[in-house]
């Protein structure tokens, strides 16, 4: 038996009704359709009222204003002192000892030139410190958008083969998500980039990690027949149909360059941990990846190993960025590819970034504006596609090294830009002898961090549905390819929206004894059924997708109510009170659709002399209305077939205010009979 079937079983004297004042219901004040569309724009895509700022304000204090907006370093640069400036050069200088090795690996990661990650690290920090609001963010090329990049492009361009023209089609994607992201920006559109919700992005992130982690078995284990394929099962084929190369390289290696090859992973790994535990051992992990570079260049230059099967980066470009616009594809027949590239990639950075941000601010106490950093990373690589750089955006690892360092506002960007451009001009030769293995080996350091097992723990916890989202994820990058996956992902999540739109949740409500609440009798056990009242709740706004369920659902709680009536022979319903309180909407053919289907209902259960009560905002042949929501009144007015709806003596305020008002027609009723 049902823990409140027995309180349903309850004769009607049991629960006594307490007379309360009913309160009037009035129509919202007459608003104009034009007033009307500028409440509903502004609420959509102005919900901070970026505007306010400008009420009352003198015309040059507006201008001051609109630059300081637009240019956020114009409010913090004038209050700028010494003691910041001590600061930000500390953080700008360990920064940049991580974003150099960094810059380098990443680009190799997306087929690219060496040479384009340092690019990458130069020109955007400087746009970002101008426009970005962050105080944090640490902007530079990341694993995953390099990732993305380089598989997508490689699809129908060989980097090998073609080089200049992969290039171009990089730079081009550049562009066209830097133009996507600013546009979001500047339309207020962020909403969208909330679709990657955080079971996608975990179980994405993973899936990414794992392989652009396999990715570096090539130069790890020194093999030259790797395969272009980016999925688990070829890459792992690859390793095992190689094994002949590895013995080879091996073999042909001095035991003094083995040796700095793997220990430079787990040594790295383990100071990057200690650092995350421990902020103010910060530069170990920051720079933990330089100190392997130097320390592998050398040793590859005292004991000449690439002249023994040890690959080398080889001989960089000096001087620094030089223009690319010309080298943008805006027509032809890879203009598709780079847009769909730039899209995908634009949507990633562009997620992460954000995420990194508001993630730091908490810490610091300060707010980050999305849509100023949506046009602030999206100009920011727009200006980069035209100066030799690829995607980029806020990497985790480097603000948080930034973070730890004590970074006080952008400034820090500034001396790491300053710094990459000095390696540029000046100290390239010094990479000539670096080892790709060490490269391969710091980026597996950098993205094995984006495994969070405890995040997954935890999702598996709250939400069931949320968990399955995050294995599609990340099953679907590792065996599928890097943007199905995130496509099947951001799939099954729109699927569960439109789940709870079209099928929403209906409870049956009971009264608290000596109250007016009212809530779920299967939740709250001491909730008692009021006789001769069905009371549901519906949890999600009533729309055109989902009328037919809610019919047919409610229907079925008649149907169910009146059967144990009749096994049990409690008092019938007299009244239907449905708790719509979530609901703010109502479509004219969605009114008709609903009021139709109950006038066939009326029909069927007619002889038992039932009465329809709704709360919030449906409608039926005899109705009344518990605090309909202005909108809907307002709809309901202007309709010509609820007009009995409408009427003083139908509205209520409160499902105590009803319950109570009509108790005494409960009462009348069943004093009649007898």
């Amino acid at each position: 038996m049902e823990p409140n079937a027995s309180n349903s079983m309850q004769p009607d004297h049991c629960l006594e009704i307490t007379p309360m004042e009913v309160h009037k219901v009035v129509p919202p004040p007459h608003r104009s359709t034009i007033q009307k569309l500028k409440s509903r724009l502004k609420e959509t895509f102005f919900p901070d009222d970026p505007l306010r700022q400008f009420k009352g304000q003198p015309l040059g204090k507006k201008w001051i204003l609109a630059a300081q907006y637009f240019f956020p370093i114009l409010q913090w640069g004038p209050n700028y002192s010494f003691k910041l400036f001590k600061s930000d050069i500390v953080s700008g200088l360990t920064i940049a000892s991580l974003a150099i090795p960094q810059g380098i690996s990443y680009a190799k990661l997306a087929s690219l030139p060496p040479i384009v990650g340092l690019y990458s690290s130069f020109v955007p920090p400087l746009v970002y410190a101008v426009l970005g609001s962050s105080r944090d963010l640490a902007v530079g090329p990341v694993s995953i958008a390099s990732l993305i990049l380089g598989s997508m492009l490689k699809q129908e361009v060989s980097p090998t083969n073609d080089p200049l023209l992969f290039l171009q089609l990089a730079f081009s994607s550049t562009f066209f998500a830097g133009l996507f992201q600013a546009s979001l920006g500047f339309l207020r559109l962020g909403f969208i980039i909330d679709f990657l919700s955080k079971a996608t992005l975990i179980g994405f992130m993973a899936g990414a990690a794992i392989i652009v982690s396999l990715q570096q078995l090539k130069s790890l284990l020194g093999i030259t027949h790797f395969t272009k394929q980016m999925e688990l099962v070829p890459v792992l084929s690859s390793v095992f149909h190689n094994t002949k190369e590895v013995i080879v390289v091996m073999a042909n290696s001095t035991d003094g360059i083995l040796l700095p090859r793997v220990p430079s992973t787990g040594k790295t790994r383990c100071k990057l941990a200690m650092s995350m535990k421990k902020p103010k051992l910060f530069w170990v992990s920051a720079g933990a990846p330089l100190a392997s570079v130097i320390l592998s260049t050398i040793l590859v230059f005292a004991f000449k190993a690439q002249r023994h099967g040890i690959s080398v980066i080889g001989k960089l470009q000096e001087g620094l960025n030089p223009p690319s616009w010309n080298m943008l594809h805006f027509h032809g027949s890879y203009l598709g590819l780079v847009v769909k590239t730039g899209l995908v990639t634009g949507i990633i950075s562009l997620t992460e970034g954000i995420a990194v941000g508001r993630t730091f601010a908490a810490l610091k106490n300060y707010q980050v504006d999305g849509n100023k950093e949506m046009m602030a990373i999206g100009l920011m690589n727009v200006i980069g596609s035209s100066t030799s750089c690829y995607v980029t955006t806020g990497a985790f690892s480097r603000s948080a090294v930034n973070h730890n360092a004590g970074a006080k506002t952008a400034v820090s960007n500034i001396i790491m830009s300053v710094t990459v451009m000095v390696t540029l001009l000046f100290l390239m030769p010094l990479f000539q002898y670096t080892p790709n293995v060490v490269l391969g080996a710091i980026i597996v350091t950098a993205v094995i961090g984006l495994i969070d097992i405890p995040a997954a723990c935890q999702i598996w916890k709250i939400d069931k549905f949320d968990f399955v989202v995050m294995l599609c994820a990340f099953f679907g990058v590792i065996f599928v390819s890097v943007q199905d996956g995130l496509a099947i992902a951001v799939g099954i999540s729109i699927f569960k929206i439109l789940l709870q739109v079209t099928r929403p949740k209906t409870l049956v409500l009971g009264n608290i004894p000596g109250t007016d609440i009212f809530r779920n009798l299967h939740h709250y056990k001491e909730a008692m059924r009021i006789p001769g009242f069905l009371i549901l709740s519906i949890e999600a706004p009533i729309n055109f997708a989902n009328t037919t369920y809610l019919k047919e659902r409610i229907l079925r709680w008649i149907d169910e109510y009146e059967t144990e009536e009749d096994t049990k022979r409690q008092s019938s319903i007299h009244f239907l009170i449905l708790d719509l309180s979530g609901n703010c909407q109502l479509h004219r053919h969605k009114r008709s659709l609903t009021l139709e289907g109950f006038k066939e209902s009326t029909g069927k259960y007619g002889s038992r002399g039932k009465h329809i009560a709704a709360l919030n905002c449906l409608f039926f042949s005899t109705l009344v209305l518990v605090n309909p929501v202005g909108e809907v009144l307002e709809k309901l007015q202007r309709a010509d077939d609820v007009r009995d709806v409408m009427s003083p003596d139908a509205l209520y305020l409160t499902v105590g205010e009803a319950v109570a008002a009509l108790s005494s027609t409960v009462k009348g009723r069943s004093s009649s009979h007898v």
